[in-house]
């Protein structure tokens, strides 16, 4: 543990930052549209150019750094999401937020996918699940710890918009000035929709449906909150809450799938995360009047902590159950089909749910999370009555965050063997 800390603290402290700057404008963008009048539909349109952007450019960034390397191309990206948070307190209208919003998923994904890299090729056969392990922690808890600076400055101001812009320009500060060799880019080949179809329809549709519902969850909720009246301290603690719940969630229901059917886990998980949606809506209630009008909160926390943690473990689940119907090394191409599947559903979720929103209220929220995760139930008993499970011995359960790109899916240690690094790499390292 030691050593990796030793090799990556740059690029883990550099990814801490940008996870702070990334949480933070999240929430920011959210409640500000709510106090601009952007229109629900308006809003969820703008939300949902971050993950246009996440799309192409975790199409677009391989051919960037094999051209000019890892980190010209991290220090490139992460200078324009800087940029680009800082134009959105310049120009506040919801299209040129949309295309701001494009920019910034096509910086993020650029991001994700060097870090990935990086540490795939920092990690070997005996520790990689060490630095995944690592690499949530600094993620979740970063993005979680990022959502609280809301309260920094009202959202109104300009400051909060520096401020996210100083946290991105300050994570090139490790990465620039480390002296650590930059890794060799291995760019990820996947699987055709229809080959992933056909090897695992629950693996694809479950991934499409639920890319919906994550892209919503994350991007509406600070809106979500703000149009019940929540402060803007309360907002950061919801946020918080929803991060935290579904990081520490994802071993003991990863350990759950691999001691059972992991179809049965997903129906079970599914359905626990529409009904404790279902719990918020009615713990809901009056919450949104001002002052001592308003009801009590507690159990609306107390609902959405058990949502997320039925719901964010979702993808690595099943991303496990796709990987028990296929060869070890197929893994990583079944790994990026997923993600591929993933993002055609996360473009359309904030929008479609925004509509849910101003059609039904508030709770349309919600409404449509239960929706979508009850699709995935039922498609998963469906599919467990027409073809049984295999035990595939290669195959369990990683943790792993929302955010993985194809690169990423390497560091889960059941995946294809990484070569160990060569002795004359390793001596060349502690020089």
């Amino acid at each position: 543990m030691n050593k990796i800390l030793k090799n990556s603290w740059a690029l883990f402290l550099g990814m801490s930052l940008i996870m702070l700057a990334h949480g933070y404008q999240g929430s920011l963008l959210g409640v500000r549209a709510v106090q601009e009048d952007f229109s629900l539909t308006a809003t969820g349109f703008m939300l949902s150019g971050f993950y246009i952007g996440y799309f192409i450019g975790a199409k677009t960034i391989p051919s960037f750094i094999i051209r000019v390397g890892h980190i010209r191309v991290f220090a490139a990206f992460a200078s324009v999401a800087s940029i680009a948070i800082l134009m959105h307190s310049i120009i506040v209208n919801p299209f040129t937020w949309f295309v701001l919003r494009i920019i910034t998923g096509i910086s993020m994904v650029s991001i994700y996918t060097i870090a990935e890299s990086w540490l795939n090729d920092r990690a070997s056969n005996k520790n990689r699940g060490s630095v995944l392990s690592i690499y949530m922690i600094v993620l979740y808890g970063s993005m979680a710890l990022g959502m609280f600076f809301l309260n920094f400055s009202k959202p109104e101001n300009f400051q909060p918009f520096i401020l996210v812009s100083l946290f991105m320009s300050l994570s090139l500060i490790p990465i620039l000035l480390t002296k650590r060799k930059a890794p060799t880019f291995k760019k990820i080949i996947g699987m055709s929709l229809k080959e992933l179809y056909k090897t695992s329809p629950l693996g694809m549709v479950g991934s499409l449906f639920y890319g919906t519902t994550q892209s919503a969850l994350f991007s509406l909720l600070a809106v979500y909150a703000a149009s019940m009246n929540f402060t803007i301290f309360e907002i950061s603690v919801v946020t918080f809450l929803l991060a935290i719940s579904g990081a520490v969630a994802q071993w003991p229901i990863g350990k759950l799938s691999d001691k059972f059917d992991r179809r049965l886990i997903i129906v079970y998980t599914t359905f626990g995360a529409a009904f404790f949606a279902l719990c918020t809506i009615f713990a809901s209630r009056q919450m949104y009047l001002p002052g001592d009008l308003g009801t009590s909160k507690l159990w609306f926390y107390i609902f959405l902590i058990l949502f997320s943690f039925c719901s964010l473990p979702m993808f690595a689940i099943i991303f496990a159950h796709t990987n028990d119907f296929i060869p070890k090394e197929k893994f990583v191409a079944a790994g990026a089909g997923l993600q591929f599947a993933f993002g055609l559903g996360a473009i359309s979720g904030p929008f479609l749910c925004s509509i849910f929103m101003s059609l039904i209220g508030s709770n349309g929220y919600f409404i449509f999370l239960i929706i979508f995760h009850s699709l995935i139930g039922i498609f998963a008993i469906y599919r467990m009555r027409i073809r049984n499970t295999e035990d595939n011995p290669d195959s369990q359960f990683t943790a792993m965050p929302q955010t993985i790109t194809p690169v990423g899916m390497e560091l889960n240690p059941t995946t294809e063997p990484i070569e160990e690094p060569k002795k004359s790499e390793i001596e060349e390292e502690k020089k």
